[in-house]
């Protein structure tokens, strides 16, 4: 089963985070966590690693309603996007299918609502280039 989707800019890391933001924002989500793997494994492991952040968006409204459907449905959430640096001076961004994950709960609210989440990503995902 797919639950996410891909692609490759000609931006680097940087700019590519900037502008998944700003798609993000004009979709009506906002990014609550950010996690830097880079910066983790450097901390925790004395590691090296290339940049790598997943930003944790969120609808409020949508989530307010999924959490109104199903009590335990913040177990799924927020919805993850990743940024990472292909060290090629490009960047992935991954953005998921919120479909294919919410499947799990087997509750038709949550699956109308992920419809909606996977319409507002899809246009944000297309907005980046």
């Amino acid at each position: 089963m797919k639950y996410s989707y891909s692609k490759n800019i000609d931006l680097n890391f940087d700019d590519a985070e900037n502008r998944v933001k700003h798609a993000l924002t004009n979709i009506g989500f906002g990014v609550l966590t950010e996690i830097n793997m880079k910066d983790a494994f450097k901390a925790k492991l004395d590691l090296e690693y290339r940049n790598y952040k997943i930003l944790g968006a969120c609808n409020p409204q949508l989530a307010h309603e999924a959490l109104g459907s199903e009590s335990l449905i913040g177990i799924l959430m927020p919805c993850n996007i990743l940024v990472i640096d292909n060290e090629d001076h490009s960047t992935k961004i991954v953005f998921p299918i919120a479909k294919s994950l919410l499947e799990v709960t087997d509750n038709i609210e949550i699956i109308k609502l992920a419809d909606k989440v996977d319409n507002l990503l899809k246009s944000a995902f297309d907005m980046i280039d």
